[in-house]
């Protein structure tokens, strides 16, 4: 159960490199609250794929405001959104709908966007089959 828990631990920070250093989600000074892993765990289950395509691999819990400009919403359902990173059908959702191509760039319309795009792809899906 140790190794576990530090393997955990290990991944956690790896993630936590990976978004400051190459991605440019946020800073160093910006820390996640202790609940974030289980408020994301607990939307992951309610909402285990895609908004956008529908995809079942790669999914991120996304924030519609961003952490680093409202960290009082963190936690809160109402600003998260699963979005994934699986490229369903080529195209990276969270990058695409969440950054608008660019993770330092808020989309404030990202709910929309997403509405919008899971129609289209119901839509052409449909087409496909007659």
């Amino acid at each position: 159960m140790i190794l576990i828990s530090q393997y955990n631990i290990v991944i956690s920070k790896i993630k936590e490199i990976k978004e400051v250093l190459i991605d440019g989600k946020r800073s160093w000074s910006q820390k996640r609250s202790s609940d974030w892993p289980s408020v994301r765990q607990a939307h992951l289950k309610e909402n285990p794929t895609c908004a956008a395509c529908g995809g079942e691999s790669g999914v991120e819990v996304h924030h519609i405001k961003p952490f680093h400009l409202a960290p009082e919403l963190e936690l809160d359902p109402k600003n998260l959104v699963s979005l994934c990173e699986s490229k369903k059908y080529g195209v990276n959702c969270h990058l695409f709908f969440g950054h608008l191509g660019n993770y330092q760039v808020e989309n404030p319309h990202v709910l929309e966007d997403v509405k919008r795009c899971k129609k289209r792809f119901s839509e052409r899906k449909e087409q496909l089959k007659n």
